[in-house]
């Protein structure tokens, strides 16, 4: 099954509360197109913010609504005003849809030119320009082309390709050919870079020809084509112990990393499958229970409060120093596409009064809330099937 990966990377304006860049993306929900806008607004800072956040919103409405794209992208360059001191849009654009069959359709207005990297080479991409009267000398350009499985779409704001600017290194800027190159040399290094990773290591390249003081908004957008990658979570022992064979076999699923959070999980599963369950010594944090082993598992946590701590990270973007149970949880996380959540509803008579379920809606309410986080900030897939 192909996947489209799709992750961003930002970096303010030093000396900025907040950055004119605006990055917004949406899946649909069957998960057979994303569609992703990148707009930058005239100059930076809150304005700049304000400028770009009213483009970015009002064209992810259009091309998710099944606007026809070159439709949209008129009717937002219409919408938007011109600086009457320079003359130019108060935000540009790049608004792109990518469907699972490999189609890609493009607009760009402004904004650098994105890239069709295939391997470590960078294809070109067929553009038509076109403009209207009314937009004063304004242009915008359209593409529709084919993207295969392993390709990647990168486009960014002029933060990247304009850093360095003035130096003696990059008088005109990094440029998009320095950017074309440095990312074939990474993809040729490491082909199965994810977008999670490859676009922060496009704005730190980026930074480090701003001598390490971004001049300007720094912006990054990856899309990638590529197999899905599914992570299954099971929490809570299922409503009826008959159930508890069926609910610990999915960890057997091929093709597929399961965790499992929760000691009376574990117990369950690594019975039902005749499986050993090992405490491990590694990643101890006093604030984190610790994690355990079991054979077919990617990882043994426990439970309420272990997803309650990667759900805090994911919310915030701030991760510990120290590795724990929480910290791994959160990578598997951002390193998977699909993720299924097992919540059993039965009531562990360990811990609870079987009148007051209180541990399942807590259990029920992390789950929601992950899901959420995952959806609307990762741009994952989520779903959650209880038992």
């Amino acid at each position: 099954m192909i996947f489209i990966d799709v992750d961003t990377c930002n970096r303010r304006k030093f000396g900025k509360s907040c950055s004119g860049d605006v990055f917004v993306s949406r899946r649909t929900a069957d998960g057979a197109s994303v569609c992703a806008v990148l707009a930058d607004g005239l100059g930076s800072g809150l304005q700049a913010n304000v400028a770009a956040s009213l483009t970015g919103t009002m064209a992810l409405e259009y091309i998710t609504a099944e606007v026809e794209l070159r439709h949209a992208a008129e009717m937002i360059m219409d919408a938007l005003p011109l600086c009457p001191e320079r003359h130019i849009s108060y935000s540009t654009f790049t608004m792109l849809r990518a469907d699972i069959d490999g189609t890609v359709r493009l607009i760009e207005y402004g904004n650098p030119l994105a890239l069709h990297m295939r391997g470590s080479a960078a294809l070109p991409i067929p553009r038509e320009t076109f403009t209207l009267p009314r937009w004063d000398g304004r242009e915008m350009s359209y593409a529709t082309f084919r993207a295969g499985l392993h390709d990647r779409i990168v486009f960014c704001s002029d933060g990247v390709t304009q850093a360095g600017l003035g130096t003696d290194r990059t008088p005109f800027g990094w440029g998009v050919e320095n950017l074309a190159a440095y990312l074939g040399e990474r993809l040729a290094a490491a082909p199965e870079t994810g977008s999670a990773d490859l676009a922060p290591l496009v704005v730190a390249q980026a930074l480090q020809q701003d001598s390490g003081i971004p001049g300007d908004d720094i912006t990054c957008a990856v899309l990638h084509y590529r197999e899905t990658r599914t992570l299954q979570v099971l929490t809570g022992p299922p409503f009826s112990k008959a159930r508890d064979r069926e609910y610990a076999e999915h960890v057997l699923a091929p093709g597929t990393r399961s965790v499992i959070c929760g000691g009376t999980t574990a117990e369950i599963v690594g019975r039902e499958l005749g499986r050993p369950l090992t405490m491990s010594l590694e990643h101890l944090d006093p604030n984190i229970p610790a994690t355990s082993e079991m054979e077919g598992a990617a990882l043994v946590t426990e439970g309420c409060i272990t997803l309650s701590a990667a759900a805090d990270m994911l919310q915030s973007g701030e991760v510990p120093v120290c590795a724990n149970g929480a910290t791994r949880l959160r990578d598997l996380f951002l390193h998977s596409d699909r993720i299924v959540f097992l919540v059993g509803t039965g009531v562990n008579p360990a811990h609870h009064d079987p009148g007051l379920p209180v541990e399942l809606e807590i259990r029920r309410t992390l789950v929601r809330r992950l899901k959420r986080l995952l959806e609307e900030q990762y741009f994952k897939q989520v779903m959650i099937r209880f038992y």
